[in-house]
């Protein structure tokens, strides 16, 4: 009996595509380049506090209040466009800068801002893997001295196709599409006794990343993860928790095995405030 599901597996994961290495760099990656002309190194946090007392060379500090606002009540929404191409602007984003982002604490900072670039269409955006606590842990190089930034000139292609709208989710509990999956990304206890939106699967954010750390387990692991939640290779994802924070980590990390992803940026802060259907 066990043969058999054990190959179905291994087919299933095989079908999947291919990862996308250029999302997420590591240390050793990051140190030998630093110099590189085109890289920007963005330290992604709520407060610079970390960023002053230490932060990798040459990286430059952006608010994680400047990449996520507060509209209808709702939190941690996008900036309107022209507010972001001028945040990125400051921070000396050009259109062919390859930008690296990295955060102190919780990774979700990162992987928000990277969602955010990715929305804006910018391409050339990767992840350090496992932020500073990493970095630092590995004895690689610090400083206190914040870098003088020239302005960047960044040019904004939103892609909106990349959020999904609250009517349609609401469609998809009604009459749901074959080719779309919704992906709660909250704890398996918030998933079920909090009650979730009708038709979800669940994964929590958190099983993609080593224990006590924001370092992505390996690609084998992470395919076994989403397998298991139910997750097809030839579906439409849209991720979602209560403010789009998680949602942005379970965003990247199955960019990043080549899902097609989206994200519901309202997530159930707007679902519950339009009093959408909650299933226990």
């Amino acid at each position: 009996m066990w043969k058999p599901l054990t190959l179905a597996i291994t087919v299933s994961l095989a079908a999947q595509a291919a990862v996308k290495t250029d999302m997420l760099v590591s240390g050793a990656w990051l140190a030998d380049h630093l110099k590189d002309a085109n890289l920007v190194i963005l330290h992604v946090a709520p407060a610079r506090t970390s960023y002053d007392a230490n932060h990798i060379p040459g990286a430059r500090y952006v608010a994680f209040g400047e990449l996520a606002v507060t509209k209808d009540g709702i939190s941690n929404e996008l900036p309107a466009v022209a507010d972001l191409k001028a945040v990125f602007e400051r921070a000396g984003v050009n259109d062919n800068a390859r930008v690296i982002l990295v955060t102190d604490g919780s990774v979700l900072s990162a992987t928000r801002a990277y969602f955010t670039l990715d929305y804006l269409g910018h391409d050339q955006t990767a992840l350090l893997d496992g932020g500073m606590e990493q970095w630092i842990k590995d004895g690689r190089a610090l400083t206190k001295d914040a870098p003088v930034v020239a302005a960047g000139k960044f040019t904004p292609k939103p892609r909106p196709e990349l959020i999904v709208s609250t009517p349609d989710v609401q469609k998809q509990t009604t009459a749901p599409s074959a080719r779309l999956t919704l992906l709660d990304v909250r704890s398996a206890p918030e998933f079920t006794d909090r009650g979730h939106i009708p038709t979800s699967l669940n994964a929590n954010w958190t099983d993609s990343q080593l224990t006590g750390s924001s370092v992505l387990k390996s690609e084998d692991a992470l395919r076994q993860l989403y397998a298991a939640a139910g997750l097809a290779p030839n579906k439409t994802v849209v991720t979602y928790c209560n403010s789009g924070m998680q949602a942005s980590q379970s965003y990247f990390t199955l960019k990043y095995l080549g899902y097609d992803v989206k994200l519901y940026d309202g997530s159930l802060g707007e679902w519950n405030k339009v009093g959408g259907a909650i299933q226990k």
